[in-house]
């Protein structure tokens, strides 16, 4: 979607239809590029830059960077407790719930940092510190690709804290195993496959575009892959009446481990990418 605005100064803005997430502005003769998650981490140099103000707390390197860790931390748990799963040698002689602790202690992580990433989200127009406006805890920004995946990514690690917790004392039955295991587990992993398409039409600008020799095109579609993988991985974990085989089950923690290796990847990228927020934007 491409139109062009007209006002005192001229404004060509472009993105996946019904979304903006591309703007060309002239502002006092000067040329700038705004890009919507460029807008929503805080990663705008030439705006800041020119109108010379201090980013706030949630724009700052510091917050991206950290947000990134706790994601690759989260990753890092998944990434052991499929590995667990795997290779059972690897927790031989330990509690029988040490594997499902381990997905368990990986989801706080995950949810902490989604959470970060929607109070980042739902305050992306407050972009100037000491503004004196109160953040928004959620925020509502049904028209930003940004905000709409980062909610619908919170809900779904919400969904996979109930979905690892509840595997811990795993239940008896296949009905109930479904019940409370499977079902939040494909509920999170259908949130996270809408979350990481909307982030890669976010910074791709477009539902299907090329790879771009730009960073957050590369986080968000790394990202994507692992989605694809935890949905693989989710549907293969359904447990039918007379019992899943093991071969199925290893196939889909092959995949979770695959998407987990994705989202630490992505997160730590992220992080590289982190040095360019912030403050240090008006360099």
């Amino acid at each position: 979607m491409i139109s062009k605005v007209n006002h005192a100064e001229e404004t060509l803005q472009a993105g996946p239809w019904p979304f903006v997430t591309l703007r060309h502005e002239t502002r006092g003769g000067r040329r700038l590029l705004w890009r919507a998650r460029d807008h929503r981490k805080g990663l705008f140099r030439q705006k800041r830059a020119l109108e010379h103000v201090r980013a706030p707390a949630w724009q700052t390197a510091l917050y991206n960077w950290i947000m990134g860790l706790i994601f690759v931390i989260g990753s890092s748990l998944f990434m052991a407790g499929s590995a667990m799963a795997l290779f059972p040698k690897i927790v031989a002689g330990l509690p029988d719930w040490t594997t499902n602790v381990t997905f368990f202690a990986g989801s706080i992580p995950f949810t902490t940092a989604a959470y970060l990433q929607l109070f980042q989200a739902a305050n992306a127009d407050q972009t100037a510190a000491g503004t004196g406006v109160r953040p928004r805890l959620f925020g509502w920004s049904p028209d930003s690709p940004g905000w709409l995946s980062a909610a619908t990514q919170f809900i779904g690690t919400v969904a996979f804290n109930f979905n690892t917790f509840d595997a811990i004392n795993t239940p008896k039955g296949w009905v109930a195993q479904d019940l409370v295991i499977w079902t939040p587990g494909m509920i999170g992993s259908v949130l996270f496959l809408v979350s990481a398409y909307l982030a890669y039409i976010e910074v791709g600008h477009a539902h299907l575009s090329r790879p771009r020799r730009e960073l957050g095109w590369w986080i968000a579609a790394i990202n994507l892959a692992g989605c694809v993988a935890f949905m693989i991985a989710s549907t293969l974990a359904y447990v039918p009446r007379h019992g899943v085989s093991a071969v199925v089950m290893d196939v889909s923690n092959a995949n979770l481990w695959f998407g987990a290796f994705c989202f630490a990847l992505a997160a730590a990228l992220s992080m590289r990418e982190a040095r360019h927020a912030g403050d240090n934007a008006a360099a």
